[in-house]
């Protein structure tokens, strides 16, 4: 069962407003540096160490905001870093509700057929490609798409529709480019 578009939309807004009123704008990408932080601490236990005036790291970035990030790295079960491992355990709840990956193969999209045909390694390649490129934009700008883009013009942050704008203008070009063939 799919869920209509306009329904999921709804909901997105319903969740991303009440996010903001009760807990703070929605914000991923930050996370992942986060995760990266506790795989390097578990290495490296020095990486990370706590002072008199808070957390500190040898690593700048971590370190960065009076050691905010390192604190995360340091106590990862805080709101932020349970909302990521939630919308992955989201995902893999939806996928075996919709009947798992294997049923999901079966359905490629009309457009996609046409244009790339059915491989599957094409299908993982190009999702990897995308999501890979979409984060490393996501931390070059200091943010990601949900809290630039969507908590950002919920909040109508000029810089979220700035984002916005840059989004769709690179999306829909690459879009067109990639999806030449219609169905």
């Amino acid at each position: 069962m799919l869920l209509n578009w306009k329904t999921g939309g709804l909901l997105l807004g319903l969740v991303f407003f009440a996010a903001v009123l009760l807990v703070k704008p929605i914000g991923v990408s930050t996370q992942f540096v986060i995760l990266d932080g506790i795989v390097a601490d578990a290495i490296t236990p020095e990486l990370i160490t706590k002072t008199d005036e808070g957390y500190t790291s040898t690593n700048a970035y971590l370190a960065k905001s009076n050691g905010k990030y390192a604190k995360a790295a340091s106590n990862p079960l805080n709101y932020s870093f349970i909302f990521v491992a939630a919308m992955i355990l989201g995902g893999l709840l939806s996928s075996r509700l919709r009947g798992g990956v294997e049923k999901g193969e079966r359905e490629i999209s009309a457009l996609w057929r046409a244009n790339f045909g059915d491989s599957k390694v094409k299908r993982y390649a190009a999702a990897f490609a995308g999501g890979f490129i979409v984060l490393y934009g996501a931390r070059l700008a200091g943010g990601c798409t949900s809290g630039h883009m969507m908590s950002g013009m919920m909040q109508t942050s000029l810089s979220g529709y700035i984002f916005a704008l840059g989004a769709f203008g690179a999306a829909i070009p690459v879009s067109l480019l990639m999806f030449k063939k219609g169905v």
